[in-house]
C-alpha cells in the first residue's frame, strides 16, 4: 500500500510561516484546479456553487490518483486568490466589490489532458456542470511574502496594510500578482477566533 502525501508536509515552508513576522519565500510553479467568481463570499451564491464544484473534481481526481497509479493523497486546503478594480486598499473595499479564483492544489503526476477527462466525467455524474468549467493550471508566484494570520478574516486588515505601507517598501520590494490566502481551517467547523490562515503576497525586487 502507498503512503498518503500531504502537501502541507512536504512543502511545510508554504503552509506554516511564522505569526509574529512577514518571511520570505520561493513558491514552485504548483498545480491547482481553478475557478473565478465575483461578490461577498459570505453571501454571493456564485461562491458557495464554486466551492461545491472545486471539492467534487478535486475528491475525483484523488480518487482516480489511487486507482490509476497506486498514489494517495490528502486533497489539499481551499486556496483563494482576491482583486478588486477599485482604486483603494484591497483591505478597505466592501466585500461586494471584491473578485476572487478559489483553488484547491493538485498533484504533478495527473495530467492536463487527464484531469480536464475527470472534470467531464464528474461534472456528468455528479449533475454538476460547473465542474465542467473548472481550470487546471499551473501556478508560478515565485518569490512572495507570507505570514500565519490568526484569527477571524475580518481581522486581517492591519497585518495586510503593514505589509503595503511598511514591509514591501522597506525591504525595496513591490507588488507582483494577487493577494493570496491558503485556510488551513474548515470555517465550517471552526470557531472565528480559533481559524489559521496564511495571507501570500507575491512580489519583486523594485
Amino acid at each position: 500500500m502507498s503512503t498518503k502525501i500531504d502537501f502541507r508536509k512536504v512543502d511545510r515552508e508554504l503552509y506554516a510561516p511564522p505569526a509574529d513576522e512577514w518571511v520570505q519565500v520561493e513558491v514552485p510553479p504548483l498545480w491547482f484546479l481553478a475557478i473565478d467568481g465575483h461578490g461577498d463570499p459570505n453571501v454571493a451564491p456564485a461562491y458557495a456553487e464554486a466551492l461545491g464544484a472545486l471539492y467534487a473534481a478535486s475528491y475525483a481526481v484523488k480518487f482516480a490518483s489511487k486507482a490509476r497509479y497506486d498514489r494517495d493523497y490528502v486533497v489539499g486546503p481551499l486556496e483563494g486568490l482576491w482583486w478588486t478594480d477599485v482604486d483603494a486598499p484591497f483591505a478597505d473595499v466592501p466585500k461586494s466589490d471584491w473578485s476572487w479564483t478559489v483553488l484547491i492544489r493538485q498533484p504533478d503526476w495527473m495530467g492536463v489532458d487527464e484531469v480536464t477527462a475527470l472534470l467531464q466525467e464528474t461534472a456528468a455524474k455528479k449533475k454538476l456542470p460547473l465542474v465542467a468549467t473548472l481550470r487546471h493550471e499551473l501556478v508560478d508566484e515565485g518569490l512572495s511574502l507570507q505570514i500565519l494570520h490568526h484569527g477571524p478574516y475580518a481581522d486581517e486588515a492591519p497585518t495586510l496594510r503593514r505589509l503595503h505601507s511598511e514591509v514591501i517598501p522597506e525591504r525595496g520590494l513591490r507588488e507582483r500578482g494577487l493577494h493570496h490566502e491558503i485556510y488551513l481551517s474548515d470555517a465550517r467547523r471552526t470557531a472565528p477566533e480559533k481559524l489559521r490562515t496564511v495571507l501570500r503576497q507575491p512580489v519583486e525586487p523594485r
